[in-house]
């Protein structure tokens, strides 16, 4: 059953507790363009009302026609519109119109934002789709009725933006009027024209916490409304948090691990106060920058002033600092340098043995191939800060492809030897000897009372053990990971990075994905699947919203940028969003200019980013490459120019194995980047190019058009 009421509710049942009241964020411009202040209070007494009882009552609430899991509610002469689960009611909309105003409505493609939301058994039709007919007018829509002054004043939109905004005189002028941020830009289309139920309903609520302070967000007062957690979510942010060892908290994209992270450090702070802890120390690690950034604002909102009290990094600042405390200075080998020192190094190794073995060796290494070689060195001797030739003899290598006996072993620890000669005299330190110096560094330092990691599966297990050595204690320290996303390094098992990462019955998996609709997730996990699933427990998501089914098309490179620029402009259009919504990710920078060229020369305003110095609110379709996407979302995504011929640059390797594991991970990195978009999706394949890689796109999860 839907965790939203549906029309089959009996008439007559009323609770006895009062529902919470959320807002989507489109309710909340809605509320300011629409109420007018001297009408506030009585459409707040309203909602009061409304939390009271939202169940149908045939007058003042009513199901809408054409809806199902939609309400709207008479108050004082305006129309809200609402769904409502077990314990909050949601509401999406207000307006000041006539009782038709939500009367008809498009079905909407699910019903409600639970994770139980029940959504249609079958797949859309591959007819539904975001991407025009080749050809197609999108057309304009007049704006009825037109921006006003004020309107603009109303919804709190700078005096230096009114200009462009007063000149749009339809609803695609707005969305394309690029002079004009998008947060504002968008906040206009909420207020004056709205947006389609089924894109409401996709929105993340934001919790209120009383009707009164809508009161003070309207007169202008800058409030932070935090995201509502849904019940599975809520359950780990409390979960085991008086263990005595850490906790691993597991899901697929888009299952809210990283919010409930957020979540979990208010926990901490809580329990550390009660402990006796009245300042204390706390640290929260993201992958990248840009997420850092992110993360501290979500703090700021959750926890006030008692933000101080974390800090928030990337687990490689964190490492450069220790290093750096304990021996000053530190020049880090670029990829080109580690390359250099590599090629360097094999032509001075120094191979143990008589003539014949110390010949054979060298083969050894020239037949692995040098890029293999420094993965290997890199990603399984210094990452794991293995002592010693018989330690890396023994080592378990899980996720290597390549099997490599005792004297394999023996040339690669000894190359590895040389490698480091090489670094030494350049005066550089490769990334991991500084994570494996910060690893050993961590015992001794200042500890943190506790250490919350997210995105754990993409770090190195040095870095893992630098940050257990960092928590005060195993059971303040808190983990989130899906091993799906890998996209870097080998793998590795947690007991092997540290004695105190046992998660025995403190391991839990959120599976109720709010990012991806239904049809853009299976297809994404199907796309997976066709290869190797690093972990494949409990992986049964569910996913609360639905749409129509991604597009994959095998084109040309000279009909590649066409059809993204058909795609992102219909999809858009439907959606009722700025360009800047979408993004399209590609595998190599080479590929990223040449986008953001062809979208420009289009009439398209684009911008090349990477992961720190995106700024998710400016104008334009950002272009990045697939692994700087990683931990971001956009409402549209577009995954091209994988026709690169420098892509994928596993198809230089000569073995089986290498080729094999390397591939496994380029999907992985093509499955993390489809899983970046919440609600329309399209993979421009290459054509011609018949690479295993580009296989998994079946006709019933794609929307194929009898090309791809």
């Amino acid at each position: 059953m839907s965790r939203f009421r549906q029309s089959g509710t009996p008439r007559g049942v009323r609770r006895r507790r009062m529902w919470k009241l959320s807002f989507k964020p489109s309710a909340f411009h809605a509320l300011s363009a629409n109420v007018p202040k001297n009408d506030l209070p009585r459409v707040l007494r309203g909602l009061d009302q409304l939390c009271a009882d939202p169940l149908p009552n045939g007058r003042e609430r009513r199901k809408l026609s054409g809806g199902d899991g939609l309400f709207r509610c008479k108050v004082h002469g305006f129309r809200v519109m609402y769904v409502f689960d077990d314990s909050h009611v949601s509401v999406l909309d207000v307006r000041a119109r006539d009782d038709e105003t939500y009367g008809s409505l498009p079905a909407p493609e699910h019903v409600g934002a639970g994770p139980d939301a029940e959504v249609p058994e079958a797949p859309s039709p591959a007819a539904a789709s975001f991407l025009p007919a080749e050809g197609d007018a999108l057309g304009e829509t007049p704006l009825d009725p037109p921006i006003t002054r004020a309107l603009l004043e109303a919804l709190r939109v700078p005096e230096a933006h009114h200009a462009p905004l007063l000149g749009c005189e339809t609803e695609e002028a707005l969305l394309d009027c690029d002079a004009v941020p998008e947060r504002f830009r968008m906040a206009v289309v909420d207020g004056l024209v709205g947006r389609p139920a089924s894109e409401l309903l996709v929105q993340p609520d934001l919790r209120v916490e009383a009707p009164d302070d809508l009161i003070r967000y309207r007169e202008g007062e800058l409030m932070s409304f935090l995201l509502r957690l849904n019940a599975e979510q809520e359950k780990y942010v409390r979960w085991a948090a008086e263990a005595r060892g850490p906790t691993l908290l597991k899901g697929g994209p888009g299952t809210g691990k990283s919010t409930v992270a957020i979540h979990r450090v208010a926990v901490f702070l809580e329990k550390l106060r009660a402990a006796g802890v009245p300042e204390p120390r706390l640290l929260f690690t993201t992958y990248t920058r840009a997420l850092t950034r992110v993360s501290e604002q979500l703090l700021r909102q959750l926890l006030g002033e008692d933000a101080r009290f974390v800090e928030v990094a990337t687990a490689d600042s964190v490492a450069v600092g220790l290093y750096r405390g304990a021996h000053g200075p530190v020049r880090i080998a670029s990829a080109k340098d580690a390359q250099r020192c590599l090629e360097a190094a094999l032509g001075r190794a120094d191979f143990s043995g008589n003539a014949l073995q110390r010949a054979a060796k060298r083969k050894t290494v020239e037949r692995v191939g040098l890029p293999y070689l420094l993965e290997e060195i890199t990603g399984v001797i210094e990452a794991r800060a293995l002592p010693d030739a018989e330690a890396y003899a023994s080592a378990a290598r899980p996720g290597r492809g390549v099997p490599l006996g005792k004297t394999q072993r023996e040339a690669v620890w000894e190359l590895r030897e040389a490698y480091v000669g090489e670094l030494r005299e350049a005066g550089l330190r490769s990334w991991e000897e500084v994570r494996a110096e910060a690893a050993r560094l961590a015992g001794a330092a200042p500890s943190y009372d506790a250490v919350l990691v997210d995105e754990a599966q993409d770090l190195q297990p040095s870095s893992i053990r630098m940050l257990v050595g960092l928590a005060s204690s195993p059971g303040r320290l808190f983990l989130t990971a899906d091993a799906n996303q890998s996209i870097y390094g080998a793998g590795f098992r947690w007991k092997d990075v540290h004695e105190d990462l046992r998660f025995t019955g403190r391991t839990g998996v959120l599976k109720a994905n709010h990012r991806s609709t239904r049809e853009n997730g299976e297809a994404a996990e199907r796309y997976l699947s066709a290869g190797e699933v690093l972990d494949a427990e409990e992986r049964d998501p569910r996913y609360v919203h639905s749409g129509p089914l991604p597009v994959a098309r095998a084109v040309s490179e000279g009909e590649e940028l066409p059809l993204v620029v058909r795609f992102i402009r219909g999809a858009t259009r439907a959606l009722r969003l700025g360009t800047g919504s979408a993004a399209v990710l590609c595998p190599t920078r080479r590929q990223v200019q040449r986008v953001v060229d062809g979208l420009e020369a289009a009439g398209l305003p684009a911008l090349a980013a990477d992961a720190d110095s995106l700024d998710l609110a400016s104008a334009g379709v950002k272009v990045l490459t697939l692994k700087s996407a990683k931990g971001l979302e956009f409402p549209v995504v577009v995954v091209a120019g994988l026709g690169d011929e420098r892509y994928p640059a596993l198809w230089t390797r000569e073995t089986d194995e290498q080729r094999a594991e390397l591939l496994e991970r380029e999907r992985r990195t093509l499955f993390v980047a489809m899983t970046r978009a919440m609600r329309a999706l399209m993979v421009a394949l290459p054509e011609g190019r018949e690479l295993p890689l580009f296989t998994g796109f079946e006709p019933k999860y794609w929307n194929t058009g009898g090309r791809a």
